[in-house]
């Protein structure tokens, strides 16, 4: 077989049927603001942590959206709270509300 340098790698597809939303909808009716995100990256564009860890308000959301909320509590781990977020969302979502309301429901706090 010839060798040309690269190799194919497993299907990185997330098979969405899998997961449970129940924990997802427990947090829409604690801040229904969650529901409003459209991923615009504005929040994690101005954020202080953003720039030395792997702390993404607009990445978590997604995780949990798609069932993975052990990977939204390790990027919001080192979230300062200060609020620059808040400040630049366009649809004016309550991040540190957010956020608090993420670690609350699952188990952080």
């Amino acid at each position: 077989m010839v060798d040309f340098g690269f190799g194919l790698v497993p299907s990185s597809r997330i098979n969405l049927d899998l997961f449970d939303k129940e924990k997802y909808e427990e947090l829409a009716s604690v801040e229904p603001d969650v529901r409003k995100c459209m991923s615009c990256g504005s929040c994690t564009a101005v954020c202080t942590a953003g720039k030395f860890t792997t702390t993404s308000l607009r990445e978590a959301i997604e995780s949990i959206h798609n069932g993975q909320p052990g990977k939204a509590l390790e990027m919001l781990g080192s979230c300062q709270f200060c609020g620059k977020c808040a400040m630049v969302c366009p649809r004016g979502i309550n991040t540190r509300h957010l956020i608090l309301s993420i670690n609350k429901i699952y188990g952080k706090i």
